[in-house]
């Protein structure tokens, strides 16, 4: 729906130079792929014309090129209603080592060559998958922790602190085509947690409560991520790949349904902190999707790397509303 810019809550305050790179990175993505079919050329071809570093001189360049349109959702119980899901991600570091031993002892994979040349018609549950032996010989790395490693699947991307010193960055390279079934709905069902431990921090505090029962609780999820190396990045603030095919940017970044929002505009989010009423009003750009991330109202806010972001991330689960911002 159109809405006027004095609509949007907390735009004249936010710090819009923090969100310039990644609307760089947007043009980037959307000059090279266009999903939405939208033309982005007079904005993006403008950017050379913006201080970087005002607030003012990019709030204008924004109100100049677009117009904003207050998202809602269009079916099921809450038609028509503004608010919806704000959940959380982010890029975990784990340890590892080229060669399992020790304290590595859990395998991160890489898509299996032999699928690549000939994909079975069907492919098995992770449980089933991984005492098969058609992983042998596709292990890109060994991690210390089974859960952690679980968590980057559900992420979608992590770095791996090696025992050699040495930094490595996987991404995501594909599934074995199973659906996602949440283990922290697994705990919940048989009480083992409660809502309020519904958290990653939670099911990592289980897990270490009950190590027996923790790859039963894994392959409750049937879903098995794999994994490809990318080049190493030490600056924490350059994210992980996203959908659009341009880095993710800290808590600048957002995954949406592509279906409801075109992938690689800027979407104005007002939300709040994990477990808090602190607002957070930002401008985000919708640069990634995930499978859980269905609906018009709906974002998962990219956090960044690292424990820190973990603990945002892991808690996220706030209410908020959402305008995209659209070529005029």
């Amino acid at each position: 729906m159109p809405v006027s810019w004095g609509d949007l809550p907390g735009w004249q305050e936010d710090d819009l130079t923090a969100a310039w790179p990644a609307w760089k990175r947007s043009c980037q993505g959307l000059l090279k792929r266009n999903p939405s079919d939208l033309n982005w050329k007079p904005a993006c071809g403008a950017m050379g014309k913006v201080d970087a570093t005002s607030s003012d001189s990019i709030r204008r360049y924004f109100q100049s090129y677009m117009k904003v349109m207050e998202i809602r959702h269009q079916s099921g119980s809450s038609t028509g209603g503004v608010h919806g899901l704000v959940t959380g991600y982010y890029e975990p570091y784990l340890n590892g080592s080229r060669k399992k031993g020790g304290v590595y002892q859990t395998p991160i994979h890489q898509y299996p060559e032999a699928w690549r040349k000939k994909k079975p018609s069907s492919l098995p549950p992770r449980a089933e998958l991984l005492s098969s032996g058609q992983l042998n010989g596709q292990e890109i790395v060994w991690v210390d922790d089974a859960v952690a490693a679980a968590f980057m699947h559900v992420q979608g991307s992590g770095r791996i602190r090696m025992n050699d010193g040495k930094v490595i960055r996987v991404g995501f390279a594909g599934t074995n085509d199973q659906p996602f079934k949440s283990f922290a709905q697994w705990l919940l069902d048989r009480k083992e947690i409660t809502r309020a431990t519904a958290t990653m921090q939670g099911i990592q505090a289980w897990a270490e409560k009950n190590p027996k029962r923790v790859q039963e609780m894994l392959n409750a999820n049937p879903r098995y991520v794999f994994f490809r190396e990318l080049p190493a990045s030490h600056d924490a603030s350059i994210g992980p790949i996203g959908a659009l095919g341009v880095p993710l940017t800290a808590e600048r970044s957002i995954a949406v349904d592509t279906k409801a929002l075109p992938l690689g505009a800027p979407v104005f989010l007002d939300t709040t902190y994990p477990l808090s009423k602190k607002p957070i009003q930002r401008l985000m750009m919708a640069q990634d999707t995930g499978s859980a991330i269905i609906g018009a109202v709906r974002a998962d806010f990219y956090w960044g790397t690292g424990d820190q972001a973990g603990s945002y991330a892991g808690r996220m689960k706030q209410q908020g509303r959402m305008w995209v911002l659209l070529p005029k």
